[in-house]
């Protein structure tokens, strides 16, 4: 009967995966607790399995008064316990294997996160869908899905990202993802030897899921060259990264330590005439020709979207026409804003050019006046200025004048001398005013004069 029973136990663990002396210590300790639940049993006990015999024994001690356990060890094997066990050993131990599993398929996963995995879609519907990997499901959300076409159906093999391993109740948790970008590194690790043995290395990869994606490699051997290792003979190895993508595009990059070669070359397709980069801002003007400019921008934006993600440069592209248009009209002055008509409120709102949020016409009068005021306090100011200066010139002449010494004989003659030829020169101009006057009525009366002599001759010829 022992051996009947070794041999079932060996079966049982192989079949589970689980070691014979764990499932020993299983059995150990579901027969414990069937012990406890006897009437009469002691509080501090435990039970022993002989593997070769399958002898059954059952120990205990006393406890004292801080519950610790004293004096010798006692064998409590009740006599019916053979029954007891067959009764309630066959449910515990069933639980305790459960437990087993889960707390085994945890530790295999739960270490396992950037790691990559393939798995057959199971099941399929708007929230997940979930992955056979063999002895777990994982979870694979919507949100973390591409259109995968015909790789949604059930039977199909697909590779995902895990990214997170939960504990719960039911067992561990995996969530995997098909839009993480470390699933194009995981698949060029898969793909490409010298990126599995360290010789090339992906430095940054910037990824729109199900669209374009973008990776930076770099060679740390000077004979091997980086993108033709990961493109490989014919394209064969990002062929077949792309086919696991279902048709998603991959851009492969050389990585470069200068900026404006990076950046330059982040934007390929497209090519690029020149790099200006402000290193205060982080910004990156790239000039390219006129014919590149939407190739260098990319369907809505994305191209420069990517090389912004992969680069870490804030991305500014400008065409020939634009950057010449700019020098043109750089010296111009342009409008502050304008007014517009809220569409909710039908209120006029000012828009300031600059982009800031819309005022209203209160909010814009107040600024108005905040403005003028600023502009009069700085005038007046000036004019104070000003005003003290002239009163500093003023005083610095008075001194002057003061300190300046004077003769009394020659200054009293100089001014009698000046009023004299005042009074001579007041005198002479009133003479010639009074000889003006006398000229102007001589030639008033002969004017008038002349006058009657012609009315006299028009009635002599009228008569």
């Amino acid at each position: 009967m022992s051996n009947e029973m070794t041999e079932a136990l060996q079966a049982l663990a192989e079949d589970r995966g689980i070691s014979i002396d764990r499932l020993f210590g299983i059995m150990a300790n579901a027969l414990e607790s069937a012990y406890k639940r006897m009437p009469e049993s002691y509080e501090y006990a435990w039970v022993t399995i002989d593997p070769s015999s399958f002898d059954i024994r059952v120990f205990a001690q006393d406890l004292d008064e801080d519950g610790e356990p004293f004096g010798p060890e006692m064998d409590v094997t009740p006599d019916t316990f053979g029954r007891i066990a067959a009764q309630t050993t066959k449910q515990i131990l069933t639980q305790g294997i459960r437990e087993v599993e889960r707390e085994m398929k945890y530790e295999e996963y739960a270490g396992r996160e950037g790691d990559i995995v393939t798995g057959i879609v199971q099941q399929t519907d708007s929230r997940y869908t979930l992955l056979d990997l063999g002895r777990v499901e994982a979870l694979l959300p919507q949100a973390e899905q591409v259109s995968m076409g015909p790789r949604n159906e059930g039977g199909n093999r697909v590779k995902a990202y895990i990214v997170e391993v939960r504990r719960t109740a039911k067992g561990p948790q995996i969530v995997v993802s098909r839009t993480h970008p470390g699933l194009i590194k995981r698949l060029f690790e898969l793909e490409v030897p010298e990126i599995a043995d360290g010789i090339v290395e992906i430095k940054a990869c910037a990824r729109e899921p199900g669209h374009r994606t973008k990776i930076a490699v770099f060679s740390n051997d000077q004979n091997v060259d980086p993108v033709g290792a990961c493109v490989g003979a014919r394209g064969s190895r990002v062929r077949m990264v792309v086919n696991e993508l279902n048709g998603e595009k991959v851009d492969i990059i050389p990585f470069s330590d200068d900026p404006y070669d990076f950046v330059a070359k982040a934007l390929s397709p497209a090519k690029v005439k020149d790099v200006r980069i402000d290193f205060d801002t982080g910004t990156a003007e790239v000039i390219v020709p006129d014919f590149q400019l939407s190739l260098a921008i990319g369907k809505e934006g994305q191209n420069a979207r990517l090389a912004h993600r992969l680069t870490g440069w804030r991305i500014d592209i400008k065409s020939e026409t634009q950057l010449a248009e700019e020098a043109a009209y750089q010296g111009e002055e342009w409008a502050e804003g304008e007014w517009i008509v809220d569409d909710e409120t039908g209120a006029q709102m000012w828009q300031p050019a600059d982009g800031s949020p819309a005022m209203s016409l209160d909010e814009w009068n107040a600024q108005q006046a905040a403005a003028e005021g600023a502009d009069s306090d700085a005038a007046d100011s000036e004019d104070a200025a000003d005003s003290e200066d002239a009163a500093d010139s003023d005083a610095a002449a008075d001194s002057e004048d003061a300190d300046t010494p004077s003769d009394d004989g020659s200054g009293s003659d100089e001014s009698e001398t000046d009023a004299d030829s005042g009074e001579s020169e007041s005198s002479d101009s009133d003479s010639s005013d009074s000889d003006s006057s006398d000229e102007s009525d001589a030639a008033e009366q002969a004017s008038a004069g002349d006058d009657n002599d012609l009315t006299d001759e028009v009635d002599d010829s009228e008569e």
